[in-house]
This record gives C-alpha cells, structure tokens and sequence, in this order.
C-alpha cells in the first residue's frame, strides 16, 4: 500500500521498477526495491525511497504466484506500473526466469556488436 506521497510522485513519473521483485512472505505478497523518488514539496512527511510496499491481491492469486515462485530459478516481477481508470496506482505483474550464463553472454555479445556496427556505421565505412 502507498502513501500519499509515494502517490503524487508517481504522477510525476519518476519511478523505476527496473531492479524491483516481489516476494511472497507470511501471506502476503511485497514489492521489493522499486524506487520512488521523494516527493519534493512533502518536506519533513516525506517516504522512504525504497521500503517493501505491500500489494494487494487475492489469496488465489497469492497462492497460484507463490507455487510459480516454489519452482527453481522463478521470480516475481513488475512489468508494468499505471494508473488506472480510477486514478488508482496498479502494479503488474508476472513470473519470470533468470538468465543462465551462456544467456549473459549471448546478451553482452549482441550488445558489443551493436555498438560497434554503430561506431562503424558512424565512420562510414572506413576501418
């Protein structure tokens, strides 16, 4: 659950859930390290920028999140942070898997390719 000014930042749009998991713990699912950004004009009222926030869901939701979590390698993730018709802040979100090294990899050499083809591209054409 949110405070209000954990609410009037996020109308601002500065809030990252890039690095953020949830985690279901004694019956109750939390979002782990999402920041949002101190509200500037709250002053001494203010939040912390990374404290657990609890979300709000079901206990069949729960239940069905907590045995994709039980399988190994699987986590809880924030895909998608908004507001709803009702100017109400909602949290998507879904199971995923971690990368296996060789994923990594793959990753990091798709992406010094793509900078060099850039740096290349850039030059044109000349090596």
């Amino acid at each position: 659950m949110l405070t209000g000014t954990e609410v009037k930042s996020l109308r601002l749009g500065k809030a990252q859930i890039t690095e953020s998991y949830a985690s279901p713990e004694k019956g109750e699912l939390w979002l782990i390290n999402a920041h949002i950004p101190e509200y500037l004009q709250a002053n001494r009222f203010n939040h912390e920028e990374k404290r657990p926030r609890k979300l709000l869901v079901s206990r069949k939701q729960l239940a069905h999140l907590d045995q994709e979590v039980s399988r190994a390698g699987n986590t809880i993730v924030p895909l998608k942070l908004f507001f709803n018709d009702r100017g109400r802040a909602k949290v998507l979100i879904g199971p995923g898997k971690g990368k296996k090294n060789y994923d990594k990899r793959e990753t990091e050499r798709n992406r010094d390719w793509n900078h060099d083809k850039s740096r290349i591209m850039k030059e044109g054409g000349r090596g």
